[in-house]
């Protein structure tokens, strides 16, 4: 593959985040690279990437690996919600790890990070010794500062304006 990971980071307030890895996955994708996706908060629910990722197999792999949204109180979390993220953790340990992805999307690994479901400490550490070539992209708002700090390229997305202010809901082929 010849040319040295990236640690990505894609944060902020606005709509595009998951969009935006999902853009890069499928670049790779299209010049033969495999992908790991992997999807921490989102569960059970029908979400359009799911189907389209069934068409990229085997160079993407996209794993939902939560229970769906999740409300938490970062001081006190829910020993399930701390479990669930634990084991999707593990997951992504062994996908970046191994070597086998160009690409690595740790899905709103963010969020989980700044509910206190995952210790930061061990998620820097992985992405310190990850294999040379693999890219890892990390999505969800809240990125903590030392994902920034050790982070290659960081992109913060900002709403501007959005339908949500006008009680329009999450549409199918835009929010899912």
């Amino acid at each position: 593959m010849g040319q040295k990971g990236s640690i990505i980071v894609l944060t902020g307030e606005g709509k595009g985040k998951t969009t935006a890895a999902l853009g890069m996955a499928m670049r790779a994708v299209g010049h033969g690279f495999r992908v790991a996706f992997l999807q921490f908060i989102k569960g059970t629910w029908k979400y359009g990437e799911l189907e389209a990722a069934k068409r990229l197999k085997p160079e993407l792999e996209l794993e939902p690996l939560g229970e769906g949204f999740v409300h938490v109180d970062p001081l006190n979390p829910d020993p399930r919600d701390v479990e669930v993220t634990r084991k999707a953790w593990e997951v992504c340990k062994e996908k970046i790890l191994s070597g086998h992805y160009f690409m690595v999307v740790l899905d709103e690994i963010n969020y989980a990070l700044s509910y206190g479901l995952l210790p930061l400490a061990e998620v820097l550490e992985v992405l310190k010794k990850r294999p040379d070539h693999v890219h890892v992209v990390l999505t969800g708002r809240n990125a903590p500062q030392e994902i920034i700090e050790l982070a290659d390229l960081v992109t913060e997305m900002k709403e501007i304006k959005h339908p949500f202010s006008k009680g329009i809901v999450s549409r199918k082929g835009i929010e899912y």
